[in-house]
């Protein structure tokens, strides 16, 4: 699951991207509102979290601009204001969920476990689709009609929870490459040829009907006609 972070206080932003890391989440910071929402806008995140009070743009108009282009990713908004009409505010710009600084880590992970299972319609920790489930705290993946399972190695996983995250759309390698590697990375679009593949070969080898089917000149999907 990526996250994006939007916090301008430095050792805030270190703290929190520490231990997001810890807990497998993959992260992208950054401490302009500017920079957030043009982040935002990529549409390749799984939750955002998002600071109030930053320097280009604050995070209830980031918020707004985001919810105004039809960007549905949950928000959970962080700040040191903790009056109820600061609250009521955020939540009416866009946010889905509201944490007052300071905060314990614990709360922090049960109110991002809360949007995530709200993105990705997940069961006790196990995302589906068709006749496949990948379970989140091992990175498995298995077929549901045989009982087939395999472990998948952290790209493969991310590759295939993006798809079942965005069933039924046409993925582009360049959405694939942003979401997987990251804006940071200088991964060449090929490495997405070559990890789906991978994944590819996954699916085959626990027998699944499930498909990621290559739509020429434009991307991927996962299909599954026989289900």
């Amino acid at each position: 699951m990526r996250i994006l972070l939007v916090e301008d206080e430095k050792r805030m932003a270190q703290a929190l991207c520490e231990i997001l890391r810890l807990e497998k989440y993959e992260v992208d910071h950054y401490a302009n509102g500017l920079d957030g929402l043009a982040a935002m806008e990529s549409n390749i995140y799984d939750i955002v979290i998002l600071d109030v009070m930053l320097p280009g743009m604050n995070g209830y108009e980031i918020a707004k601009r985001g919810r105004s282009q039809g960007i549905t990713t949950p928000i959970l908004m962080l700040t040191a204001k903790a009056e109820v009409d600061d609250k009521v505010t955020g939540l009416d710009s866009g946010a889905d969920d509201y944490l007052t600084k300071p905060f314990m880590t614990k709360e922090l992970l049960a109110r991002l476990r809360a949007l995530g299972r709200r993105t990705h319609d997940t069961t006790d920790g196990v995302l589906s689709y068709a006749d496949i489930a990948l379970d989140t705290s091992n990175l498995t993946l298995s077929c549901t009609t045989n009982g087939q399972n395999v472990r998948l190695s952290e790209k493969e996983y991310h590759i295939l929870e993006y798809l079942i995250a965005n069933r039924g759309q046409i993925l582009t390698r360049e959405q694939l490459a942003m979401k997987i590697w990251g804006f940071e990375s200088e991964a060449e679009y090929n490495n997405v040829e070559v990890y789906m593949s991978f994944t590819r070969k996954k699916l085959a080898f626990v027998e699944a009907k499930t498909e990621i089917k290559a739509v020429r000149g434009v991307g991927y999907e996962l299909r599954c006609d026989d289900v």
